[in-house]
């Protein structure tokens, strides 16, 4: 690629997930690593993502924030590598499905952490149950949820559905349990998480101990 692709991240951060992605895709990028409260929210990286976090990826003048964003755009500049389905196919739509709904899910999840659901007609999310059988039907006894062959949208899910099993504020259900065991052993998202376990040394989280 004529531009070069820069990652901003933090190895304890959801920029893990877009890490897994770019080892993927097996494009060359530069990692920039931010620390919290510090470099995250200095002027220079708030010209690149006002909201000051991470993570965000820099790819020539265009800059895209948001792990879904992230992987779909990613995605795209690989075609050979069909971590998309092709435009304009049947599977393009559950494709876009997928990945949007993790944003569901992840206000679902926080609202719980905090102790603050919505009333079902005012969420996002509607109800807990609603969006844990949906999710569960989805994967199945299915290995992928699009097509039959891997692709962002089971990063994207096994990575989400990862995070809040292991913080056990997701009930381990056995095909949750097994769709992200599957999927965590894909030879990028080990080359991924191993850079980050090495960064996370270097750069512990302020408080984390």
């Amino acid at each position: 690629m004529k531009d070069k692709l820069i990652f901003h991240t933090h190895p304890m951060s959801r920029g893990r997930v877009a890490r897994w992605m770019l080892e993927e895709t097996g494009l060359p990028y530069e990692t920039v690593v931010l620390d919290y409260g510090t470099t995250m929210k200095a002027p220079e990286y708030r010209e690149i993502n006002p909201m000051g976090k991470v993570p965000a990826l820099k790819h020539g003048d265009t800059v895209i924030t948001e792990n879904a964003a992230i992987c779909l755009y990613l995605a795209d500049l690989v075609p050979d590598k069909q971590l998309a389905p092709a435009p304009g196919s049947k599977e393009r739509g559950s494709y876009y499905r997928w990945i949007s709904f993790m944003g569901p899910l992840e206000q679902l999840m926080i609202a719980k952490s905090t102790g603050k659901l919505a009333e079902p007609a005012q969420a996002g999310y509607g109800t807990e149950a609603d969006v844990i059988a949906t999710l569960e039907s989805a994967i199945g006894d299915n290995d992928h949820l699009v097509g039959d062959h891997f692709t962002a949208a089971d990063l994207l899910v096994s990575a989400y559905i990862g995070w809040y099993l292991q913080f056990e504020m997701l009930e381990a259900r056995p095909a949750f349990v097994r769709f992200v065991e599957l999927h965590r052993q894909r030879p990028a998202a080990l080359r991924a998480n191993a850079i980050d376990e090495a960064l996370a040394q270097e750069h512990p989280v302020p408080g984390g101990g």
